[in-house]
């Protein structure tokens, strides 16, 4: 291990394992840990297993009582409503905000990662979902705000765990099709650097997102619009040029050039 690289506990490790068996739905919301039997398969003792349990309910994905006993957080459509609330706020001012500070290894960072993007099927796998996170990840650190990617990407975390219920549910070729629209349109919006139309399109991209229908499925009404105008008006051109103006950015629609 280099000095550069951080020392991981057993803590750490058993923390870090337990956590992506939750996220990636191989311990599934409701499931009793066996804190004893994950302890073994890990190959760790069951005290640094308890430091990450800990840490895990501090998160909200573990729940403890007062005999020891674990099991992983429900679903919850209070939870699954507060996360849709927040991104449907954040993740707009990331893409807006990405329109404006782009730099040139920004764009082709996201552009090579809508290259990787597919539609997500039924029952996607654990690497389609990896490109779609990797595609926001691009999007957020060209925004430039570290508190805020750090804020989005912790939100994306939770949020995985309502993305593979909804994704139990088949959505369709016709929505597929439009989540692949919106964003080569969004490419396209950062690209030219068109912040407010970037802004418009990722709002209705959340409020049509799996974790509004995630919302719906748990009982909680997703509020917002869901329509694909401001997708049809950005165009799909995501290979346009960079700080090119286009025909589809629209009147009064500010546009800049990326930073070098």
């Amino acid at each position: 291990m280099s000095r550069s690289e951080p020392y991981e506990t057993k803590s750490d490790a058993a923390y870090r394992q337990v956590r992506d068996r939750i996220l990636a739905g191989e311990l599934e919301p409701g499931a009793v840990i066996r804190q004893r039997e994950l302890a073994l398969r890990i190959g760790i003792s069951t005290t640094p297993l308890r430091e990450a349990l800990r840490r895990l309910k501090s998160e909200g994905l573990v729940e403890l009582d007062a005999h020891r006993d674990a099991r992983v957080s429900p679903l919850r459509a209070e939870e699954a409503r507060d996360l849709l609330e927040v991104r449907r706020s954040l993740d707009p001012l990331a893409a807006a905000l990405a329109a404006d500070r782009r730099t040139h290894e920004d764009i082709r960072a996201l552009r090579a990662a809508a290259e990787e993007l597919v539609p997500l099927p039924t029952r996607a796998g654990a690497e389609q979902l990896a490109a779609h996170r990797r595609f926001h990840s691009a999007l957020y650190r060209a925004s430039h705000n570290d508190l805020l990617t750090e804020t989005l990407d912790g939100l994306w975390d939770k949020a995985d765990r309502y993305r593979r219920l909804a994704l139990r549910t088949d959505r369709g070729q016709a929505a597929r099709d439009q989540k692949a629209r919106e964003h080569e349109a969004l490419v396209e919006c950062v690209v030219r650097g068109d912040s407010a139309r970037a802004a418009d399109i990722m709002r209705r991209h959340i409020d049509t997102s799996l974790g509004a229908t995630a919302v719906r499925q748990l009982g909680e009404p997703a509020t917002g619009g869901g329509g694909s105008a401001a997708v049809e008006q950005a165009g799909t051109g995501a290979g346009a040029g960079a700080g090119t103006t286009g025909a589809g950015a629209g009147a009064g629609a500010r546009t800049t050039g990326p930073r070098a």
